[in-house]
């Protein structure tokens, strides 16, 4: 039976689907998967709850030598600081044997976290609609299932404006080197690319992680700042060293957008961390 291709990225109801699944990851891919799996198991042991990979490997559209590993990896109890550094130790590992990524990541939660009130449109939706599952219990068993609607909106990307203050200091931190400014080229800009797209989600009705059709379902209602946002969607893919991009995003857009975003939609409910 022909598989069903979801609506702007709804089912048959309107909800979110899944996106992802480890039979889209690219046959080039499936070795370091494989490790990737083998390694989170030997790393963590009885402490795993559950893993998984997220971004343009299990979506089925990774570049050989561009793309990067995205890991989730959630444990019983909460993360400590020597689990994310040997979270990042075995990212760093894999990126050195594989030449097929370039970098990644791991992110590290413990289950009540993700389970919890505060984090259900947030980490919740993230793990429920855009993680696929790797090893152990799907924690999207859990979780309910989400509308692209202003709660959502709020709760995942409503928190540009607590952002920005960190942003400067961090572009000043790399305010003398290219190399450094580049990859928060690539971070801004498909931070707030995701933002434009959430900003207008419910009136688009649907969810897309396609950096260019976010862009592009923003134009449609921000006709005047289209522009900026589809050069922030080209950026994600192949972002530049130039200290005047990283102006722009933190004196110009992200404040504009952060300042529609709360008018829209309200500010993210306050988060400890």
């Amino acid at each position: 039976m022909a598989e069903t291709v979801p609506l702007r990225g709804l089912d048959p109801q309107g909800y979110i689907a899944r996106e992802g699944s480890l039979s889209h990851v690219p046959h080039a891919f499936r070795p370091l998967v494989a490790s990737a799996r083998d390694r989170i198991l030997d790393l963590f042991g009885t402490r795993l709850h559950s893993a998984y990979l997220y971004g343009s490997i299990p979506r089925g559209t990774a570049r050989v030598g561009r793309s990067d590993l995205d890991v989730v990896v959630v444990l019983y109890d909460e993360p400590a600081a020597a689990d994310r550094a040997d979270g990042q130790a075995l990212i760093e590992a894999l990126d050195k044997e594989f030449p097929q990524i370039d970098g990644g990541g791991t992110l590290l939660y413990g289950r009540a976290r993700l389970l919890s009130d505060l984090e259900t449109y947030d980490l919740g939706f993230f793990v429920a609609c855009l993680c696929t599952p790797l090893l152990g219990d799907d924690l999207a068993e859990y979780l309910p299932r989400y509308r692209p609607d202003s709660l959502l909106a709020r709760e995942t990307n409503g928190d540009l404006g607590l952002l920005l203050p960190r942003w400067r200091e961090r572009i000043e931190e790399a305010a003398d080197s290219a190399e450094a400014r580049r990859p928060l080229v690539r971070f801004m800009s498909r931070r707030l690319v995701r933002t434009a797209f959430t900003l207008v989600m419910p009136r688009w009705n649907g969810w897309t992680s396609d950096l260019h059709e976010m862009a592009e379902a923003f134009a449609a209602y921000y006709p005047e700042r289209a522009e900026q946002v589809r050069a922030a969607a080209a950026r994600g893919h192949e972002p530049t060293g130039d200290a005047a991009v990283l102006t722009s995003y933190v004196d110009d857009l992200g404040p504009w957008l952060a300042d529609e975003y709360a008018r829209v939609h309200g500010i993210k409910a306050p988060r400890p961390d």
